[in-house]
């Protein structure tokens, strides 16, 4: 379905003057929190630091009051992930801008900035990572209602977080003079790089460093004029990518190849390195870039012992670990700070002091073309979810579930037939012509060739056993001929 562009603006939300508008950028993969974080499903849309996905978390602090409904800038192929998870956390109003390709925060906030000029070129907006915890939601939001007046002025303002140890993990912020305007903001002196730990000790023991939160604060004018100014090019293939745009359901679809043209650069290095104009903010709330498994050990409910333990876990004589497990029963016993994460086809074990080298085991895998570096088992739909639980030669079984209502594309295979057993709720399948109810406990053949659709009329999910056999049991041998969600 394809809408114009500017009806589709003022069909959904206006932006109030005065109100602040959240930039979620949810592009990152998280590689050091793997296995749980792949690219297929990262670590943004996992439970990791509460009950909510860290996504969800982040749109609820700024929804409502002055802040106006979040713009968030996502990877297409997590569209439908970040539109269910804004509908389960209950926020109305949101914009979705998908990027078809990967390129860092300058371009991702730069067509954000180009968007949302189409509804007021003053706008005021509040860019910040979609993957950060931060515990009590009241003191940001007065600290970034407290920015944006700042920014008002043509000011970059950032947040910096006042550090409480030697971190070689985050960049770094120096403070200069507070402004003669606007006192509770100081003028940033220079951005400094993640330090070594004698470097780190020697900033903190020097009293005027602050950690770099990412969370940005300015104008939609101001944040346009510095780009024009230092990163030309980056406005330039961004605005052809806006111009390129369609809508897509309720997607903001940005040109494939013009974005793909953008330079792959964060708007540190862009922007904020260069500007004159930049300011920051002293904050010392709780806060956490969740970027490793010790990020996650320091945020975690610890035993007597300080250990983190999620899922189920049994430790003994252990202590100050984190062990989590998403599904066997995990047993530890004898070991000071380690790090173990098991999950249904991955298991990771290290001292917590090697947390942000992780990425390196995931380099390896990569080199070695093993799936386990970017995709789970089980892997998302916008109907629902599968997971493969036996893999052999001619033959696959996979464990579907279809949310309520839901169905899946009218599709055929040229290399498989599939049998699908439902073991709870019931299901509509399409088979060439006809129209089959298959109820618990019963089962339907799909030959191959013919042309099939899955449904659930019900309002449970529909949970169904799929077996596959054939020659090829790729994802890619499926033709579709309708597609409720707008897939090739």
């Amino acid at each position: 379905m394809s809408l114009d562009f500017r009806t589709e603006l003022s069909r959904r939300s206006q932006t109030p003057d005065g109100m602040i508008v959240p930039v979620i950028l949810s592009g990152g993969t998280g590689t050091r929190l793997w296995p749980v974080s792949r690219e297929s499903f990262p670590k943004q849309f996992w439970p990791l630091a509460s009950e909510k996905s860290l996504i969800a978390e982040t749109a609820l602090r700024t929804y409502g009051g002055e802040f106006a409904p979040p713009l968030v800038v996502c990877n297409e192929a997590h569209r439908f992930m970040v539109a269910e998870q804004l509908r389960e956390a209950e926020i109305t109003g949101a914009r979705i801008l998908l990027e078809p390709v990967g390129r860092n925060s300058a371009p991702a906030i730069a067509a954000a900035a180009l968007v949302l000029a189409q509804d007021d070129p003053q706008a005021v907006i509040c860019m910040m990572a979609a993957d950060a915890a931060i515990p009590d939601a009241a003191p940001l939001r007065a600290a970034l209602v407290t920015a944006a007046a700042v920014a008002r002025s043509g000011r970059v303002v950032t947040l910096g977080m006042r550090p409480t140890r030697p971190e070689t993990g985050f960049g770094y912020i120096e403070m200069g003079e507070p402004l003669a305007e606007q006192p509770e903001a100081h003028d940033l002196k220079r951005f400094i790089e993640k330090p070594d730990a004698k470097r780190a000790a020697e900033l903190i023991a020097g009293g005027r460093v602050l950690w770099n939160s990412g969370i940005f604060v300015f104008t939609v004018t101001t944040l346009l004029e510095e780009l024009q100014a230092h990163a030309p090019h980056v406005l330039e293939t961004a605005r052809r990518a806006v111009d390129a745009r369609t809508t897509d359901l309720d997607f903001i679809r940005l040109g494939r190849e013009e974005f793909a043209a953008c330079p792959n650069i964060s708007l540190d290095y862009a922007v904020a390195e260069h500007t004159t104009r930049a300011a920051v903010i002293a904050v010392d709330f709780p806060w956490s870039d969740v970027g490793s498994w010790n990020a996650l050990w320091d945020l975690g409910a610890k035993d007597g012992d300080g250990n983190v333990a999620v899922g189920d876990v049994l430790l003994e004589d252990s202590r100050n670990c984190y062990v989590r497990s998403d599904g066997m029963l995990t047993t530890v016993l004898g070991l000071d700070d380690a790090v173990v994460v098991v999950t249904e086809d991955a298991v990771l074990a290290m001292h917590r002091d090697r947390a942000q080298d992780v990425k390196k085991i995931v380099e390896r895998l990569r080199a070695q073309s093993r799936h386990e570096a970017v995709a789970h088992n089980r892997s998302y739909r916008p109907w629902g979810h599968y997971e493969v639980l036996i893999l052999g030669e001619r033959f696959q079984v996979k464990r579907i579930v279809v949310k309520p209502g839901e169905k899946l594309s009218l599709q055929k295979h040229f290399h498989r037939a599939e049998h699908w057993v439902v073991v709870a709720g019931s299901a509509v399948v399409t088979r060439d012509q006809d129209e089959i109810l298959v109820r618990e406990n019963e089962s339907i053949y799909l030959p191959l060739g013919c042309t099939h659709r899955l449904f659930n009329p019900g309002r449970i999910p529909l949970h169904l056993i799929e077996v596959q056999s054939g020659a090829y049991l790729g994802e890619d041998d499926i033709v579709r001929f309708e597609d409720t969600y707008g897939r090739s």
